[in-house]
């Protein structure tokens, strides 16, 4: 009898102990697509000051958008067009005229930042196609699918936002040059393999429409994001997001060339970024940060076995709205929240006018605001 129950034990430990190697073997060499790069993220400081968290956000109304989700960003022309991209790949647009958005064109692709040149042509930061022109008629053409960096030709291959110089000049991001969005489940999926990995796979990409070259001006970007010129050109602005900071590329005067951090340890996940006519700007979160994330940044072996386990159990984005809007030295100036169950999933906001138009990654709607009077409350950080 005890010899059955001794039999039976050793057998039973020895099939545990083969299936805890096997459960060890999976998650050490099991391949995924990233290769993690050891990092330290700085201390979360997390919703205070000038961050404080508040429901100002819920002063928002919903604009219908004929049946379609997340409108990753707005853009307006000179006569007052405002255009919205879309996750079918549509791009929806308001006349003045008009009284809600309309379909106008379709992409065939993913549409992410979206931007009026000075003939009312709109440019589009489209994640599979690469930067993209549709003129007034509705005619879409790609502008950009390759560009010169380290003396050969390289793919577009998640373009991402995009803002035009009063020269004419246009800047874009590739915000990550390995991660492809149709490869990799869709763009939110894609980039937080880049986050992930934190490798620095992102670009910023200057194009001349005049000749038609395209140059990569910075590199080794942590997902490279919204971008913003300066009113007075002298610089444009580019969310890292998986560094929680804005960094500025000095396009004159005697820092030409060079990169300045323009805000740092952010609160939150930076998305889209544009500038108001006055010269600040408007700043969106898709999400608060990960603790997780944070936590294993010096971790790269326990981040490739994390994404070995499944999905429901690796870092995820949380359902929040954040908006901010920064002087153009970095001052925060107003902070718009919204929690669970608000406006989610933030991407930016566009000042116009008539009000304040704000865009997300996931909702069927626009969020706008008629009037910021009465939320305002200034606050003040200063640049770091």
């Amino acid at each position: 009898m005890g010899t059955a129950i001794f039999r039976f034990l050793f057998r039973f430990l020895l099939i545990a102990l083969f299936l805890l190697c096997i459960c060890a073997a999976y998650f050490s060499f099991w391949p995924v697509p990233i290769s993690p790069a050891s990092w330290q993220a700085p201390k979360d400081n997390g919703l205070v000051e000038s961050f404080k968290q508040n429901e100002k956000l819920k002063a928002l109304r919903r604009i219908p958008m004929a049946d379609d989700y997340g409108p990753e960003d707005l853009a307006i022309s000179a006569s007052g067009v405002i255009a919205v991209s879309s996750h079918s790949g549509n791009i929806l647009r308001k006349r003045p005229s008009d009284t809600q958005f309309e379909v106008w064109v379709n992409t065939v692709g993913r549409p992410l930042g979206i931007e009026y040149d000075s003939d009312d042509n709109l440019l589009v930061a489209d994640a599979h196609r690469g930067l993209l022109k549709i003129d007034v008629a509705g005619t879409v053409s790609v502008l950009v699918d390759k560009v010169e960096d380290g003396g050969k030709d390289t793919a577009v291959v998640f373009a991402d936002d995009v803002d035009i110089a009063d020269n004419g000049m246009v800047y874009f991001t590739d915000a990550t040059s390995k991660f492809a969005a149709q490869d990799y489940g869709g763009t939110l999926k894609a980039s937080m393999l880049e986050i992930m990995e934190h490798r620095g796979n992102g670009r910023l990409i200057e194009y001349n429409p005049v000749t038609g070259a395209s140059t990569v001006i910075m590199d080794a970007l942590i997902f490279a994001n919204g971008v913003a010129i300066s009113n007075n050109g002298d610089s444009v602005l580019v969310n890292e997001t998986g560094k929680y900071r804005v960094l500025r590329y000095w396009l004159k005067g005697v820092n030409k060339g060079r990169v300045t951090v323009f805000m740092d340890n952010l609160p939150g996940f930076p998305d889209n970024i544009s500038t108001t006519k006055e010269g600040d700007y408007w700043l969106g979160f898709a999400a608060p940060r990960s603790s997780m994330i944070d936590e294993l940044s010096a971790s790269p072996f326990l981040r490739k076995a994390i994404m070995r386990m499944p999905a429901a159990l690796r870092p995820s984005a949380e359902a929040l709205g954040h908006v901010i809007k920064v002087s153009s030295t970095g001052e925060v100036l107003q902070s718009l929240q919204s929690a669970e169950g608000g406006y989610a999933f933030t991407t930016g906001a566009l000042q116009t006018a008539d009000g304040l138009y704000i865009s997300s990654l996931t909702e069927p709607s626009i969020g706008f605001i008629l009037s910021l009077i009465h939320i305002s409350e200034p606050t003040r950080l200063g640049m770091i």
